[in-house]
């Protein structure tokens, strides 16, 4: 690998770099700290590594010169401390003092504020941060024997210089001798397959664990080559993954009949608060397919580990529908419009001027965002499906100088006719996934017969083109169907295919006169597909028995 880039997240990390021999970027495959290391679910990031450390409160002699800044800028030697999801498993059933579940949001402002203890020692934003980007480099080092040297680092563009200069000055120490940063908005663009050769307006929507932020911004090759986004509009909401969480439990103690108890309190409360938000938060995210999930409430002073027949214990279900209930209970879907709005209110852009939406963050699977989105902003302009490794997949993209050249075809398209025995439909993929564009007109090429579905004489040919997901190995296992529900696809319990139909309410190509005969089995039509610069799906279509174009190379749908 080469072309490596950080994405220092709130809630989870990862550090991408480019595979050359498959011409793409791939997460580094950190299986001691990331969060499942027997996982293969996307929806469950489980290549990411939670920004979580614990500090060895005892560390020995190799471990304290290991921290000695000579030796810290050339050799890995002894610990600092655990990270990820060591971390987390460390403090599944006792908080340690010298935990420390995050770090970012007080680097970004307050780097001297101290989050947790060692002994008498007040460890800061600053050393947590120092402490797991240490031992990140290390397990990298560790699965793939690189030392980084030159790092790419994505940034948010509400970050002020002094968050990327302690970021950049904590890896220098460490022996990074070339950072770069990397707006966010510009890598997850990068990162979503845009290539930034044209000018575009973009909105990133990112709900994350803490935030709902919508940002806007403009980007140019100028701009793009050094990494940077003209902000247009941006608009922040504490309305994240977190907050949802806790409305889940709220809804949960309420069902059991518990009174919820407040963040505040003694320790083992805030405990088993914490304990109860994890469990609120695999409900949550089990609702994403499933129609009913079941929330494990047990009494404070429990184990994580404690089974649903323990004494005071209940075991509460959950539903999707209440999930969504819950959501519109407590503004989630008022914050998001309201944030839409916000964003085009000064009149600096219209929705309209969008040339893509960017959905970023595990918290825009949540049940409405993307119907809510694609009502606004329909479906050919939203890119959502790898909502947690899109920002690490362009920060790798702009460290590898691979920008320039993303330009492909993300879903399978095809156009659908039915047999003429069963009715049962069938799918001709016409332009398959992966495919770059802009090709040849007749890049895809046939003769038809008019299928004449009614037994009378056909005067109105009509083709209705489709967005295929399959779950054949190509590793993305969701997609969004034609009401905007998550679908899973492929593996256990998944669907075999999801089609969604594109063009069903106006699907007519041409029409045919004189009209066509059933009994006439001769070919009648050349149709040939292309995908134009601007990703249009074109057509042209031949009537074979009068000689005449119907169309040529008229836009159809525009493609992903």
């Amino acid at each position: 690998m080469r072309g490596w880039a950080l994405d220092l997240g709130t809630t989870n990390s990862g550090i991408a770099g480019w595979d050359e021999s498959a011409d793409r970027p791939r997460l580094v495959d950190l299986r001691s700290v990331c969060r499942d290391p027997a996982g293969d679910d996307p929806l469950e990031a489980p290549r990411m590594v939670p920004s979580a450390v614990q500090f060895l409160e005892r560390p020995g002699f190799i471990d304290r010169l290991g921290a000695w800044p000579p030796v810290a800028r050339r050799f890995f030697l002894g610990r600092r401390a655990v990270i990820g999801r060591q971390a987390l498993e460390r403090n599944r059933d006792e908080v340690h003092p010298a935990f420390v579940p995050g770090f970012k949001a007080a680097l970004l402002h307050e780097s001297l504020r101290p989050l947790a203890r060692s002994g008498r020692r007040a460890i800061s934003a600053r050393e947590a941060a120092r402490a797991f980007l240490r031992e990140l480099l290390h397990e990298v080092k560790h699965a793939t024997g690189a030392r980084i040297r030159d790092l790419v680092v994505t940034s948010p563009v509400s970050a002020f210089e002094t968050y990327r200069a302690e970021v950049g000055r904590i890896l220098e120490r460490l022996g990074v001798r070339r950072v770069r940063f990397i707006d966010e908005p510009v890598a997850a663009a990068l990162g979503y397959g845009l290539s930034l050769t044209r000018e575009r307006k973009v909105l990133v929507t990112d709900i994350g664990g803490g935030t709902m932020h919508l940002i806007l911004v403009h980007l140019s090759p100028g701009g793009a080559m050094g990494g940077q986004a003209e902000v247009l509009a941006k608009v922040g909401r504490p309305l994240g993954g977190d907050a949802v969480d806790g409305w889940v439990l709220e809804d949960a103690c309420r069902q059991a009949g518990w009174p919820p108890l407040e963040p505040e309190g003694d320790d083992g409360n805030r405990f088993w608060r914490r304990l109860m938000l994890a469990e609120a938060c695999r409900v949550k995210e089990a609702l994403h397919f499933d129609e009913t999930s079941v929330f494990r409430v047990t009494p404070p002073g429990s184990s994580s580990r404690a089974s649903g027949d323990q004494p005071g214990s209940s075991l509460v279900t959950l539903t999707r529908p209440r999930l969504v209930e819950i959501l519109e209970k407590n503004g989630f879907y008022r914050g998001l419009e309201a944030s839409l709005a916000a964003i085009f209110d000064d009149g600096t852009a219209s929705a309209d001027e969008v040339d893509d939406v960017l959905l970023v963050g595990g918290s825009t699977l949540l049940p409405g965002v993307f119907a809510r989105l694609e009502a606004r902003f329909d479906r050919r302009r939203l890119r959502g499906w790898q909502p947690f490794e899109a920002v690490a997949y362009g920060g790798a993209c702009f460290a590898a100088d691979r920008g320039g050249a993303l330009d492909f075809i993300v879903h399978d398209y095809a156009f659908v006719t039915h047999d003429a025995r069963t009715g049962e439909p069938q799918y001709t993929v016409v332009v398959p996934r992966g495919t770059r564009f802009p090709t040849r007109p007749d890049f895809w090429k046939r003769q038809l017969v008019p299928t004449c579905s009614l037994g009378e004489r056909e005067s109105i040919f009509r083709l209705v083109i489709c967005e295929v997901a399959s779950g054949d190995g190509d590793g993305r296992r969701f997609v969004w169907d034609a009401a905007g529900d998550l679908r899973k696809v492929g593996g256990a319990g998944g669907d075999e295919k999801v089609v969604v139909p594109l063009n069903d309410s106006s699907p007519t190509l041409g029409y045919l006169d004189p009209p066509h005969d059933p009994r006439d089995r001769r070919p009648r039509l050349e149709i040939s597909f292309g995908v134009n610069a601007d990703r249009w799906l074109t057509a042209t279509v031949l009537d074979l028995l009068t000689r005449k174009d119907l169309m040529r190379e008229e836009p159809v749908v525009r493609l992903i």
